[in-house]
């Protein structure tokens, strides 16, 4: 059996102890300093046998149950396992990323409490704590009082002022035409650029260098003419390919870290980016700051597009990442989860 030291840890002191951190599997050890020198040493594949040699100040079988330990808590991971091959992918998908990056891993798979077991825990805290303004002044500046702004009757500023946030929805089933609305003139194809990289596709939102690594998978609750279920959006062909079909409110739950109000829409739209897009041209950990921006462009587009239709949009950053991930068939390394809008029917 040959060892190999994880490609995705990081070390660091914290109240005085060093800790040794997988920020891809989110385990955390304290350990002596001698395991640094392990770590270093396993920094290609190597069998344990070879380490005694270098250590022969220690028995074997300390440094046995020391790499044994460094093992089962996946700072070395052993060759031909899938936890080296899960390694080997990341390492390779976001190389150009890290360590940076592994701000995406660390942040992944939080636990949520829901609300009202969170208001109680947070209160106390909170009472103590002076909230920050929300509106910065400079004191002492000379102050230009702009033209006042009507609010014109046209269409746009209307959207605009009624955009907000639903939690609660009418009950039916969504049209599929305003699916498809929503799906088109958020994701869809509006046409090509031609430039130096090639034809680059043009969409409502903006994104980085026009790399557009945004994918979205429609998760049907109620939806007319459509099966619930799971199902991809091609946006080049404007078409839906079904994943999987069933019941689907439980799930939707779950998805959204327990928060029930998402039963009831009549549909979620789980935002995803494949990353290769974008590191290809990108190769600096900044850029995964445009990814999530790019996402929040498409969520914005797609919440203005639902007031528009009449509809009632929700965004939710609160969310299980794995499991989606799993669901969806997608590795979460060079295709992850960040985001899930949804919509239902507006209540009268």
């Amino acid at each position: 059996m040959r060892l190999r030291r994880a490609r995705t840890i990081f070390i660091y002191w914290k109240t005085g102890k060093l800790v040794f951190e997988n920020f891809r599997t989110k385990t955390a050890i304290t350990a002596v300093p001698l395991s640094t020198q392990i770590l270093d040493f396993f920094d290609r594949w190597r069998q344990p046998e070879q380490f005694f040699l270098e250590m022969p100040q220690y028995s074997q079988a300390s440094v046995r149950a020391a790499l044994e330990e460094l093992t089962k808590y996946s700072m070395l991971v052993k060759e031909g396992s899938s936890d080296a091959r899960q390694d080997s992918l990341l390492a390779r998908v976001w190389s150009a990323w890290l360590p940076y990056g592994s701000f995406h891993f660390g942040s992944k798979d939080v636990r949520f409490a829901l609300e009202d077991r969170r208001k109680p825990r947070l209160r106390p805290g909170l009472a103590k704590a002076l909230q920050p303004p929300f509106f910065k002044t400079y004191r002492g500046a000379h102050r230009l009082t702009l033209p006042p702004r009507p609010v014109p009757g046209s269409e746009f500023p209307r959207v605009l002022l009624r955009r907000k946030t639903y939690r609660e929805f009418s009950p039916g089933h969504l049209p599929l035409d305003a699916v498809s609305s929503l799906l088109f003139y958020t994701w869809g194809v509006m046409g090509y650029l031609s430039t130096s990289f090639g034809r680059l596709p043009q969409k409502t939102s903006p994104s980085g260098g026009a790399r557009h690594p945004g994918e979205v998978y429609l998760m049907a609750l109620r939806v007319e003419a459509l099966a619930p279920g799971l199902y991809h959006y091609n946006p080049r062909r404007h078409t839906l390919a079904s994943l999987c079909t069933g019941e689907m409110e439980s799930k939707a739950v779950e998805y959204c870290a327990g928060q029930a109000f998402v039963s009831q829409a009549g549909a979620l739209f789980l935002m995803t980016a494949v990353l290769p897009r974008s590191i290809w041209k990108y190769r600096f950990a900044r850029a995964y700051r445009v990814v999530l921006l790019d996402a929040g462009h498409l969520c914005q587009t797609f919440c203005l597009t639902a007031t528009w239709l009449g509809l009632a949009p929700f965004c939710t950053a609160a969310l299980k990442d794995s499991l989606i991930e799993k669901d969806l068939g997608i590795d979460g390394i060079s295709e992850v989860v960040l985001y899930v809008a949804g919509v239902g029917n507006m209540r009268r």
